[in-house]
């Protein structure tokens, strides 16, 4: 158990800290800033373990399928709480974990075919998109600023949501094909 892996599990069990805080008012009006410090240093650990592990050379097989998962998790949890406080439309959260769903069954293909598809940058800019909408969605500033900023948010991240997706598919069309 390397560094990598270590840091992927550790992101893994912060989810329900997270998700206990984000959705209690147990530590009253921390509640929600205990939950968003939570979530940037789950999110920091996905960008470490990802680092450490191509740096020095520990990629496993366990990091490749539980990084990925512990990624999902993470964003998918929040946004599904964010839809259930009233702060995300449903049909947002709906196109983003759809593509998450799509992309992995595309992985899972490839795999299958002795393919591995590296993560592009249209994939990275939409994590990041998505990690600080999230940020934003959970502090909810209130101010008329603020929500501009989150509504670009939410623009921006479905639109990278949605690209990322076409060049994931376009870039890879040839697994479908050698899928049959």
């Amino acid at each position: 158990m390397n560094l990598p892996n270590k840091l992927t599990i550790l992101r893994t069990l912060m989810i329900p800290v997270f998700l206990f805080f984000l959705l209690t008012d147990c530590a009253g009006d921390y509640s929600k800033w205990i939950a968003v410090v939570v979530f940037i240093l789950a999110s920091l650990t996905d960008f470490l373990d990802g680092h450490i592990a191509r740096k020095y050379n520990l990629v496993t097989n366990f990091g490749k399928f539980m990084d990925p998962l512990a990624d999902k998790l993470l964003v998918c949890s929040a946004m599904i709480a964010l839809v259930g406080m009233h702060r995300l439309s449903s049909i947002v959260a709906i196109i983003i974990i759809a593509r998450e769903f799509i992309i992995s069954g595309f992985r899972l293909i490839a795999s299958d075919n002795g393919i591995v598809i590296a993560a592009s940058y249209w994939g990275k800019f939409k994590t990041n998109f998505q990690m600080f909408m999230i940020i934003m969605l959970i502090i909810d500033l209130g101010t008329s600023t603020a929500v501009m900023i989150e509504n670009i948010l939410i623009v921006i991240a479905t639109a990278l949501t949605i690209i990322s997706l076409v060049d994931y598919l376009v870039k890879n069309k040839q697994v479908l094909s050698e899928g049959n």
